[in-house]
């Protein structure tokens, strides 16, 4: 070791765990589903028609979604308790369910969000 290796070494800040007031250091928790969001899901698919379910997996952000996208690319995501939910979720009400990891959104969910924004919605 160098003689200013010694300095350069001491002038650095210390490192400190993180605290554990969250709303003091801006740390959040990533909400559970709850009954709320499985009852707006079971209104969402019994009121439209063509509907297919895209199940995302849990990130960093966010927990398990499910994504219901209606023929007209109307859609609706929530929270859901597990990827297996989900699937029976869809299989319940006879709606096609997809790893959406794997085969993406779908492109008429893209268009109704364009149309959506050139309508000034």
């Amino acid at each position: 070791m160098a003689w200013m290796d010694r300095f350069r070494r001491a002038s650095r800040p210390k490192t400190r765990r993180p605290a554990r007031d969250g709303y003091r250091t801006g740390s959040t928790r990533v909400r559970a589903s709850d009954e709320v969001d499985q009852t707006h899901l079971h209104e969402w698919v019994t009121a439209r028609r063509g509907v297919e379910g895209f199940v995302e997996p849990r990130t960093a952000v966010s927990d398990v979604t499910l994504l219901l996208v209606a023929h007209d690319g109307e859609w609706t995501r929530r929270r859901v308790p597990s990827i297996e939910w989900a699937h029976r979720f869809c299989n319940k009400y006879q709606v096609p369910s997809y790893d959406a990891a794997v085969v993406g959104i779908p492109q008429r969910m893209r268009d109704y969000n364009r149309r959506r924004k050139q309508q000034g919605l």
